[in-house]
């Protein structure tokens, strides 16, 4: 029979799995979303910036994985039903939109901002292991930084 406190630490490793199974579905989406913005590009500067954050999202998706790896717990292998229609619906966008690398650039800053909100959640949710913290409170700041870097691009596109 479980005492109250094994309940209660189990119920934090299921809080903790479940935020770092949402965040590394959600980077697999971002990913993928990246990589198909890529093939749709015309501007270079852009094209540079989209494989970038495609490079950075895989990263954080192994982060995430390795983080749920040392919980014991099997990482999700792919994105979001949501995401894949979300992508779907942004090609039917795309492909009736007169300039397409402004499409690809407001939806990157939407994607982005998103995405530090969706941190900010996980981090309030509850206080998590430090080195949890770390690899969540790291990425936000990552994208945050990839957020500025998309006022530059809207000056070159």
């Amino acid at each position: 029979m479980e005492t109250t406190r094994e309940q209660a630490k189990q119920q934090s490793h299921d809080e903790t799995v479940a935020s770092l199974q949402e965040l590394l579905e959600k980077t697999y989406d971002a990913s993928a979303g990246y990589k198909e913005a890529l093939k749709k590009a015309e501007n270079v500067h852009l094209k540079n910036y989209l494989k970038e954050r495609a490079v950075l999202r895989d990263r954080f998706a192994t982060e995430l994985s390795d983080a749920l790896l040392r919980l014991d717990e099997k990482p999700k292998e792919k994105g979001s039903t949501a995401g894949d229609l979300h992508r779907t619906w942004m090609n039917i966008k795309q492909a009736f939109s007169t300039d397409k690398d402004e499409s690809i650039l407001e939806e990157c800053i939407r994607g982005e901002k998103a995405s530090v909100e969706e941190y900010e959640e996980v981090l309030q949710k509850k206080p998590y292991r430090p080195e949890i913290t770390n690899i969540i409170t790291s990425q936000k700041r990552e994208v945050e930084q990839s957020l500025s870097n998309i006022k530059t691009l809207e000056d070159l596109a």
